[in-house]
């Protein structure tokens, strides 16, 4: 037998331990990287293998106007979620959910049954309180209820096409809601619980909560006030007329902020799927193009002035009705025209003759130049999806026709955004502004500023001397000429009547026009420019004059009033004729007693408050002028 001798066999101990010295190191080296390197990393992961994330929604920013009016906001809808496998009896369950949410007991049962770590029911989603309610009274373990929330607009149809409006996920589908997306949905939440591999919650580990973030509220150029008074003369407007479609802005003309802008036809954001696309896809105001007709006359107006090529006061010119251009035959609106005027009657009575001999004196180069100055031809840049360019001649297309029928508003296309920047520009001293709709984007937990926009000057088009020769015009066609229905005592209103032909196919329609008005006021320090165009009213002579005028008159008035400007005493008179009502004066009545009130008031009605023996305020005002048989209110001390 062969001996092994002692120092072989320590030798081979020697390897072994050497070896088993090795193999421990190695797995030392490991679990110390395991530990130390991967430790956080394989945590985070056997922590999310355990996790389940109920999400909570972030609040969206809120929509207000200048003054802070909430005009789109958010209101609280709880969703229902899933996790399946903490459902224990997933039949039952799914029977006894089914009767709350009114959806089959089968389709739940596919829920509670899916291989996921968590399952939304869309049945359950943005449900009502009472509804969340009846769903926790079940008491079934793996059903939650999450917080969420919907959009809400408190007004309805209410500036309906500028705010746009959500979808099921509070995410902006159109208009401002799209625009400033954004900046108004904020960053989502969760809270997270821990389960085992069967689902059963994990009593040893706490849940995590991550607040979301609530989206910026974003304060609009809006005002309330003036927004109410312009949708309440827009409903009546279409009760008396029907028309195919009503477009109406407001806007500050000293800083192009929009104040109020709707259409017709209209719209409830929170049902928008009830309603055709085309319907609520199209901003009239900033995407519809057509034929301006006599406002345009404005920009004629305006070029011929500066350039020095009329004297209103001195200057005449003789309507014989129409006017021979390049073989075209160009008549008035006037059959048989205006004979002899000057040409701030040319201005009043809105004379195409005579805006053709503006145009003649003014040339096409020069007369192009300033359209385009004034903004035509090309986006204003307001801060909505959608607007359009409106269409001008190419310059080697025109003629002496094109640029006669140019010249009173024939054969351009603008948008109305364009028309209202552009007569802003005109009697704001002559500045074009970029015409904007929001305002700043507010933290709505610090109240911090995050963006705030400035007004933006584009261009000097007129000179201050021009823009008030233009001021003072408008305010005579108003007081004088085709625009008296806007006329409002104690204010001075200035603007421009409109009267366009509808084209199809090539051809004018008949009996199918666009009817439009554009005023601004006071007059003399313009604080307002209000635009209206009505298409095709029905059962009324077609006339900017007859049917947009009172309207601006009556959206004007209201809206002065509303933002405390006060009446000017110096105004144009107004040329009255036989179907004017007759104007009184108020008096004042402050101090007076019961019995001189009788003697004072024979062409008023009187309507007394309160038991003492003399008036110590009365509505309306002293010096106010209103309407033979108006009612006078008068608080007796």
């Amino acid at each position: 037998m062969k001996r092994v001798s002692t120092v072989t066999v320590r030798k081979r101990l020697s390897y072994f331990l050497l070896m088993g010295l090795i193999v421990f190191l190695i797995i030392d080296i490991r679990l110390g990287y395991v530990q130390f390197v991967l430790g956080d990393d394989l945590s985070e992961r056997a922590r999310d293998s355990w996790s389940r994330n109920i999400p909570f929604e972030p609040e969206r920013g809120k929509i207000v106007d200048r003054n802070g009016v909430a005009i789109a906001e958010n209101k609280s809808a709880p969703t229902v979620y899933i996790v399946p496998r903490q459902i224990e009896d997933p039949p039952e369950a799914a029977e006894r959910l089914a009767a709350v949410l009114n959806v089959s007991k089968e389709k739940l049962y596919k829920h509670m049954t899916a291989n996921s770590s968590i399952e939304r029911v869309p049945e359950g989603r943005k449900i009502s309180y009472e509804k969340a309610r009846e769903v926790r009274a079940l008491n079934i373990k793996g059903v939650y209820i999450a917080e969420d929330s919907k959009r809400h607009y408190p007004f309805g149809s209410y500036l309906s096409h500028v705010l746009g409006f959500t979808g099921i996920d509070n995410q902006g589908l159109m208009g401002l809601e799209l625009y400033y997306d954004e900046e108004l949905q904020g960053k989502k939440g969760s809270v997270q619980f821990f389960s085992d591999a069967k689902g059963k919650r994990m009593p040893d580990m706490s849940d995590d909560y991550e607040a979301p973030v609530d989206g910026l509220d974003l304060k609009l150029t809006i005002d309330t006030r003036i927004q109410t008074i312009m949708e309440r003369e827009l409903d009546n407007a279409e009760a008396t007329f029907n028309p195919d479609g009503i477009v109406a802005i407001a806007m500050d003309p000293n800083n192009g902020e929009i104040l109020a802008m709707s259409s017709r036809p209209t719209f409830d954001p929170a049902e928008f799927r009830d309603v055709p696309q085309e319907i609520y896809n199209r901003n009239l105001p900033i995407w519809s193009t057509y034929e301006p007709g006599s406002t345009f006359k404005i920009i004629t107006l305006a070029a011929a002035l500066e350039e020095g090529l009329v004297d209103l006061e001195h200057d005449h010119f003789h309507d014989p009705g129409f006017v021979k251009v390049g073989g075209a035959h160009l008549r008035c609106w006037k059959k048989g025209g205006h004979g002899s005027q000057s040409f701030l009657e040319v201005v009043q009575n809105s004379c195409n003759p005579g805006f053709v001999e503006l145009g003649d004196r003014l040339g096409k180069e020069k007369l192009f130049d300033y359209i385009k100055g004034f903004g035509f031809g090309q986006k204003t840049g307001i801060d909505l999806a959608g607007e359009g360019t409106g269409i001008l001649f190419n310059m080697d297309r025109v003629g002496p026709v094109e640029q006669a029928t140019t010249s009173f508003g024939q054969g351009v296309s603008v948008t109305p955004i364009q028309q209202v920047a552009a007569v802003a520009a005109a009697v704001n001293g002559g500045t074009l502004y970029q015409p904007y709709i929001a305002k700043e984007l507010v933290d709505p937990v610090t109240g911090t500023v995050a963006m705030r926009k400035a007004p933006v000057a584009k261009r000097q088009v007129i000179s201050e001397e021009t823009s008030k020769e233009i001021r003072h015009a408008l305010e005579s066609v108003v007081a004088q000429g085709t625009g008296k229905n806007a006329f409002i005592d104690t204010y001075r209103v200035g603007g421009k009547t409109g009267t366009a032909q509808k084209a199809k196919d090539g051809r004018y329609l008949e009996n199918n026009h666009i009817v439009s008005f554009i005023g601004f006021a006071p007059a003399d320090d313009p604080q307002m420019v209000i635009y209206i165009a009505v298409d095709n009213p029905k059962g009324t002579i077609q006339f900017g004059g007859t049917v947009a005028a009172p309207i601006v008159g009556k959206i004007m008035e209201d809206s002065l009033r509303a933002l405390d400007v006060k009446p000017r005493k110096n105004q144009i008179e107004k040329e009255e004729n036989w179907l004017d009502p007759k104007m009184v004066t108020v008096p004042d009545l402050k101090g007076a007693t019961r019995k001189e009130l009788l003697h004072q008031m024979l062409n008023l009605r009187l309507e007394v408050s309160g038991e003492g023996s003399k008036v110590v305020q009365q509505a309306p005002d002293p010096g106010v002028k209103v309407e033979e048989g108006s009612v006078i209110r008068v608080y007796m001390k």
